[in-house]
């Protein structure tokens, strides 16, 4: 453990301080009734006086893939495409798994704890640096303190936060939208949010305007998390290649 984590865990327990090794990266998970308070305390008391970075996260689906990883061949790798997974569903449904026995499909389990702001701060005097974590309570309707009164850098990031994960910020000075347009419903970053969007654009020529229409002619899309593989098509074809140098070898 390192300095910053052991005073870390002196403060605030060691169950709140987390060391992601090798790298050594310090993450302290603080309850959101004292997101703000403990804030203010890492800038006063640990020296963070520096704010580099804020976002939201979604939890819906997390460590989940659609790749089937057991049983490559040389023939390459196949992919699990079952149930209607992050990303493969359409505007109003939720992700979903195929079951055995009926075959059927179940809504997928909703995480405990879905929604999480994290922020990374810098203390230049110490040269160290933290991240912070802190899980919204209701996932119905994710609200964290702002702590834009503790580092006034951490406005648009919020912003950012709010419009594309739906956390509000209470608090915040200026809580609106950032990044998407005027009337845009939902929040894209969301993981049950279809990746294809709810409306579709495009110039009418009649009403010589911009108009927005229900998705009528885009496929669900999907993102697949990056999954280590093995291959082994490179070492069979490095054996072959190898076994060839060899037999013109014998022949000389």
């Amino acid at each position: 453990m390192t300095a910053l984590a052991r005073e870390l865990a002196a403060r605030f327990g060691a169950s709140a301080v987390q060391v992601a090794q090798p790298r050594g990266e310090v993450t302290l998970e603080v309850p959101a009734s004292d997101w703000l308070s403990v804030c203010a305390e890492l800038r006063d008391a640990f020296g963070f006086d520096t704010f580099i970075d804020l976002c939201g996260v979604d939890y819906l689906g997390y460590g989940e893939d659609e790749w089937d990883t057991e049983g490559v061949t040389s023939e390459g790798f196949s992919r699990g495409v079952e149930g209607q997974g992050p990303g493969r569903f359409a505007w109003g449904q939720r992700p979903m798994h195929q079951v055995e026995e009926p075959v059927a499909m179940l809504p997928d389990e909703r995480p405990s704890r879905r929604f999480a702001v994290v922020a990374h701060l810098l203390s230049i005097a110490r040269n160290q640096r933290l991240r912070v974590r802190c899980f919204a309570p209701d996932d119905g309707l994710p609200v964290v303190a702002s702590i834009t009164s503790v580092w006034p850098g951490a406005n648009w990031f919020e912003r950012e936060a709010f419009d594309l994960f739906g956390i509000i910020f209470e608090g915040h000075p200026d809580l609106r939208r950032i990044l998407t347009d005027y009337g845009f419903v939902g929040h894209p970053f969301r993981k049950d949010f279809p990746l294809i969007g709810n409306v579709e654009v495009r110039y009418d020529e009649e009403k010589q305007r911009v108009v927005y229409e229900p998705v009528t002619s885009v496929e669900p899309r999907v993102g697949v998390a990056r999954v280590i593989r093995h291959d082994a098509r490179l070492a069979v074809a490095e054996a072959e290649r190898s076994s060839r140098i060899l037999s013109r070898e014998v022949r000389r």
